[in-house]
């Protein structure tokens, strides 16, 4: 049976998101997405085959929209600026973010996000090895800062905690000054490309 001109992916993508932006990830179902479109469980298979597929068109939605053309200058400048971008693409849906760390390496979206990383540190002179370490180096730190401001932002109830036990007296002033603390995100992100070596040093 062909699918309904009516439901279109995007429409599927935003059905799913707003269930995960109201309801959290493990509220996350096909019962659930076809009962916010207005139609049967059983329909909803007519567009998708399971959730999973529901998952990676959440992924490709929220990053579809982001501007990938930073400007041209220094590479670390140009990787914090497209990060920063992404990050705020998806910041306004935390619930998703491990989404994209589960869908990063089959998502149309996120498999071009990762080409023009690619592409800033080839321009730079990274290749090889060099270039595969300083990739999956950057990665690592967005996926875990993300992470970090979702289960344990420093402004939250854990940081509190540990700021005001007596225990451990370094843990209690590193979590008192933590809390005052803007942009995380923006100082790590800073430490990790400034320790990244030049391929040409």
């Amino acid at each position: 049976m062909p699918r309904p001109r009516s439901l279109t992916t995007g429409s599927l993508a935003s059905a799913t998101l707003a269930v995960i932006d109201r309801d959290g990830l493990d509220a996350l179902t096909m019962r659930v997405v076809a009962k916010e479109l207005g139609m049967a469980t059983m329909s909803l298979y007519r567009y998708v085959a399971d959730k999973d597929e529901l998952e990676t068109l959440v992924v490709d939605h929220v990053l579809a929209g982001v501007d990938l053309a930073v400007p041209p200058g220094d590479w670390r400048t140009r990787i914090s600026e497209m990060l920063s971008r992404v990050r705020d693409a998806v910041v306004t849906h935390p619930a998703a973010v491990p989404l994209l760390l589960r869908h990063r390496h089959v998502v149309p979206a996120s498999l071009t996000h990762i080409e023009a990383m690619l592409a800033i540190l080839a321009d730079a002179g990274f290749t090889g090895e060099s270039r595969v370490v300083a990739q999956r180096t950057i990665i690592a730190y967005f996926f875990g800062a993300l992470q970090n401001e979702h289960y344990g932002p420093l402004k939250g109830a854990g940081t509190t905690a540990m700021a005001v036990q007596e225990r451990f007296p370094l843990l209690a002033e590193t979590a008192a000054m933590a809390g005052k603390i803007d942009d995380e995100f923006h100082s790590g992100l800073e430490i990790v490309l400034r320790g990244l070596s030049h391929p040409s040093r």
